[in-house]
């Protein structure tokens, strides 16, 4: 949201992406009804489901994240250096797959919390690349564990076939997905960059 924004802009944005997603008036002055039961659900389409479950793990694993100080979107910057310490801000980006604007903000805010140090690395001067402060690394012991135990919480009732299942699924959503923006950009299309609202 940009600058002046108010309670009533949220709600209507808000109205405006049900009415995109397809949902009734009706849905929107009962939003208990997404809760109410499977059934309900079965009429969902798989991208707002997906959508719908992507921001519950998110919003989960927030709360958890909360209790050690740690935002969202710092989290994801945090686990990808833990197995990749020292990438550029571009790298990380790449990554993460949000914008190198967005990085840039969330780096600057971690390495005041002391988790990173950023440096210049090579010919490249003006190229700053992120390194794990002993702080940062010790952040993962802690934070993983909350990460696993959303994870948990999330196919609870489910059995071991079925997120079997699940994973292989996603995984093809995502893959034809990934085809089809590749196609795209063969044609000269590009996706317009978004912003994280982790």
């Amino acid at each position: 949201m940009g600058q002046g924004t108010g309670p009533r802009d949220v709600v209507v944005f808000s109205q405006k992406m049900d009415l995109a997603e397809g949902r009734s008036l009706n849905e929107q002055k009962n939003p208990d009804r997404l809760q109410s039961g499977n059934e309900v659900y079965q009429d969902e389409r798989l991208a707002r489901l997906i959508r719908l479950a992507a921001r519950s793990f998110n919003r989960s694993l927030q709360l958890r994240l909360t209790t050690e100080g740690v935002t969202f979107g710092q989290w994801i910057f945090l686990r990808i250096l833990w197995d990749h310490d020292g990438l550029s801000q571009r790298e990380l980006s790449e990554k993460a797959h949000l914008t190198e604007p967005t990085a840039h903000t969330a780096l600057i805010r971690m390495e005041e919390l002391g988790f990173i140090e950023r440096r210049r690395v090579g010919p490249n001067k003006r190229r700053q690349h992120a390194f794990m402060t002993e702080k940062g690394r010790a952040l993962r012991e802690r934070l993983e564990p909350l990460a696993i135990e959303t994870n948990d919480l999330a196919v609870d009732g489910l059995s071991k076939n079925e997120v079997a299942l699940l994973r292989r699924a996603l995984s093809t959503v995502i893959r034809n997905l990934e085809r089809d923006e590749e196609r795209a950009a063969a044609a000269g299309q590009r996706v317009p960059a978004t912003r994280s609202h982790g």
